[in-house]
């Protein structure tokens, strides 16, 4: 059996050498089959390994970023952070601020109007001149008198103004709120609605608003409303004055006329829209105090550096010094001033004693209407209100 192996084995080796054809294609289909494992041992190993390394890869460079928006959120997290503990801080050393939060004069809206030219915004019977309160104070005025007499008042001058102020139409002066200038847009509406209704309209921008100069601050902001109502009363003969105040206007125009009640000449009447208790409680109140207002140490940081610098509008002591008819209107959606505050106001003013002779009346506007802080000229009620409220102090209209 050895013997018999050895020449096959021989023999087949031989034929591998020899390359004959019956061996050839023997060793073809060998080899054939030897790369074939081969590859399929390749394909087992090698393209496996790129798929696990490229997904290792792939893990690491997804955690990488998400490791550095994490730190870019966390750094503007911490700097958010920062920024709203440091504002209390700021505002407490710097009662200033505050100041300037609560006039906004220097927000003038709306933009690019020329102030002495009212008949740009619409008001083609009304007059621009300016007033001297003080020395270094000039404020500028708009007189828009009675709609009936629009034509009249075309190409006239600011004397014909001043002597149709004796004319036997009422006259209401505007105490305008923070923020932009006479010519704000809501403010000229209801210029032309009040007009419209055979009333003179005088208003005018505190110092420190618009093109009037000067230095805001509520001492200075009273006596201009001061000097204008002196201003009115001299040239308005037997008239009525009436004075009608709107949001931060409402704390001007009761400190005006607890001044003028205690001097015994107090308005004819005295209309608040929008009106608030006290800055203090308004401020608490404001839809910008909302991040703060469970901030520890509210009142301290920013509170009492409006007070400290001044500024009180304490309409509801006001009101118990006041000796004229006073009508309250506020809409219940109002988002500025809240409605509370000026049901408030009215709680406190009804039972006083300084109004036991005259009349106090509260309108509300439902929230459905949408009139919300200064829209409440556009109530179709309006007319009638006033007829109502002032009854038999209005003068019969002349046309």
């Amino acid at each position: 059996m050895r013997k018999r192996t050895e020449p096959i084995s021989l023999e087949h080796e031989h034929c591998v050498a020899s390359g004959s054809p019956s061996s050839g294609s023997a060793a073809a289909a060998l080899d054939a089959d030897c790369r074939l494992k081969q590859n399929l041992r390749l394909a087992g190993k090698g393209p496996a390994e790129p798929p696990c390394c490229a997904s290792d890869a792939g893990m690491k460079r997804a955690l990488g970023r998400r490791k550095g928006l994490w730190f870019r959120l966390r750094k503007i997290l911490l700097c958010v952070l920062g920024f709203y503990i440091a504002i209390p801080f700021l505002v407490k050393l710097c009662p200033g601020i505050q100041a300037k939060l609560i006039f906004l004069n220097f927000v003038r809206v709306p933009y690019f109007i020329d102030l002495k030219k009212p008949q740009d915004q619409g008001l083609n019977h009304t007059c621009n001149y300016y007033l001297q309160p003080e020395e270094d104070v000039t404020i500028g005025v708009w007189h828009t008198i009675p709609a009936v007499w629009w034509k009249n008042a075309q190409g006239k001058d600011q004397m014909w103004y001043e002597d149709a102020l004796a004319s036997s139409h009422p006259i209401i002066l505007y105490l305008h709120g923070n923020a932009g200038t006479r010519g704000g847009d809501h403010r000229v509406e209801l210029y032309k609605v009040l007009s419209s209704l055979g009333y003179h309209v005088v208003t005018f921008d505190y110092r420190g608003w618009g093109d009037s100069v000067g230095t805001p601050s509520e001492r200075g902001m009273t006596y201009d409303a001061l000097h204008v109502f002196d201003w009115i009363k001299a040239r308005s003969g037997d008239n009525p004055v009436y004075i009608w105040g709107h949001s931060l206007g409402t704390g001007v125009a009761t400190n005006l006329v607890r001044r003028l009640c205690e001097r015994e000449t107090p308005p004819d009447a005295l209309i608040l829209e929008s009106p608030f208790t006290n800055i203090r409680e308004e401020a608490k109140s404001h839809p910008f105090s909302v991040i703060y207002r469970y901030f520890p140490g509210f009142d301290w940081f920013f509170l009492d550096p409006i007070t400290s610098s001044g500024i009180k509008f304490a309409n509801d002591e006001n009101v118990k010094h006041i000796s004229c008819p006073l009508l309250i209107l506020h809409a219940e959606d109002d988002p500025v001033v809240p409605f509370q505050l000026g049901r408030k106001l009215y709680n406190i003013a009804a039972p006083s004693r300084s109004f036991r002779d005259f009349k106090v009346q509260f309108i509300p506007f439902h929230s459905d209407l949408g009139y919300r802080h200064k829209y409440i000229y556009k109530s179709p009620e309006l007319p009638r209100i006033l007829r109502e409220f002032l009854g038999k102090l209005e003068p019969e209209r002349q046309h």
